[in-house]
């Protein structure tokens, strides 16, 4: 049985992550990718990278095979940016990434994985933000 969704991975890459730990979060979604139905277009994934700015690095219409992602995945670098900036991070993904033009589906699901390894800088406008995503696209 086969789940359509779209489904965001948010990567903080601080300073404090460091190149070895970035280096398994990229192995870590490399098995993830491997799991869903990507090649039938079930699924699609896009992922966001973070820290004190946030990039694109795959949009969720940019690859449809499991291959693709995970060479993408693979070439992603690490930067050691600064802050943990996970409030901008989840904007970000609100407005640019659960965007049409990014490849997002309005008649599917969409699922938003946050990766870190610590608390945002800014914990309550966190939790507003996540209030705000919850009630756009429903709760699970």
């Amino acid at each position: 049985m086969s789940c359509t969704t779209d489904i965001i991975f948010v990567l903080h890459e601080g300073g404090s992550v460091g190149t070895a730990d970035f280096d398994l979060l990229k192995s870590f979604l490399s098995q993830v990718v491997d799991t869903l139905d990507i090649d039938s277009a079930n699924a699609r994934v896009g992922l966001v990278t973070y820290s004190s700015n946030m990039t694109a690095a795959i949009n969720l219409k940019d690859h449809s095979s499991v291959a693709g992602l995970q060479s993408a995945i693979s070439s992603l670098n690490y930067s050691a940016g600064g802050t943990t900036n996970t409030t901008a991070a989840l904007a970000y993904v609100r407005t640019v990434m659960l965007t049409s033009a990014a490849g997002d589906r309005s008649d599917v699901p969409n699922v938003v994985v946050i990766l870190t390894d610590g608390a945002s800088d800014n914990v309550a406008a966190t939790q507003v933000r996540m209030n705000v995503i919850c009630r756009k696209w429903g709760e699970f």
